[in-house]
Order: structure tokens, then C-alpha cells, then sequence
């Protein structure tokens, strides 16, 4: 069998530059690039070694339903103090939609949404 290796998540958005600008100062992600992709601006994001395109579409392009739904669901990212990273994104101004609490045992969580619909979904495990 081969083998797979994460390469990136590609993000849709009507405002490329205000999302990428999100996730940047929301979660510390770095930007790696900005290039053009067939006359569209594609932003390049290192959010913590997972690679995030962010492209801009066409204001006429269709909105994902609310959540849940059947496809990828959300983004999960691991932090080491759920409480910490909830209290500094709260200070962002940052509503959580479901959280922070717990999951099962040793496994805390909370979930947010970042532009164009997409929801992020913080992760503490003490196993």
C-alpha cells in the first residue's frame, strides 16, 4: 500500500485576505505565500505544520449548509490547556458554539467558527 502524508486543507472564502487575517491572529498561524491560481488569490497558512490554502471564490459561489453535515465537519486543532486557549480567543472576541467541556474521559473540547462557515474545534487530551 502507499503512503499518505497530510498536505494541506484547502479553504474557500468570499474575503480571502479577512479570513487568512483570522487565522493568523486568532490562532497563530504564519503566512507562508499569497499567489495567483488561475486570476484567483490563494493565501498559503502554516497553522501549527498544517498547511491551510485560503482561496477566493466568486461572490456567487454556493454557502455550505450548517452544521452537521455529511463531508468534513470540521478543522481540530490539539492545545495543551483548553481553558487557557478558550479564555485568550474569548479575549479575541470569540464566541464558542459548543464548550469548552468534557468529552469523554481525559478528552476536553470546544468549538468556534472561523469565517465562511467553518468550524474549528479545540482539543485537550490528558490520557
Amino acid at each position: 500500500m502507499p503512503t499518505y502524508t497530510s498536505d494541506h486543507v484547502h479553504l474557500r472564502s468570499l474575503d480571502a485576505p479577512k479570513a487568512a487575517a483570522f487565522y493568523i491572529d486568532a490562532l497563530g498561524a504564519k503566512e507562508v505565500t499569497r499567489m495567483d491560481v488561475n486570476g484567483r488569490l490563494r493565501i498559503i497558512l502554516d497553522l501549527g505544520g498544517l498547511r491551510v490554502f485560503v482561496e477566493q471564490v466568486p461572490a456567487d459561489t454556493h454557502r455550505p449548509p450548517a452544521p452537521p453535515f455529511v463531508g468534513i465537519e470540521h478543522i481540530g486543532l490539539g492545545v495543551d490547556d483548553l481553558d487557557a486557549a478558550a479564555a485568550d480567543l474569548g479575549a479575541r472576541g470569540i464566541r464558542f458554539v459548543d464548550g469548552p467541556r468534557q468529552a469523554r474521559p481525559g478528552v476536553r473540547v470546544a468549538f468556534f467558527d472561523a469565517p465562511d462557515q467553518v468550524r474549528i474545534e479545540l482539543i485537550e487530551r490528558k490520557l
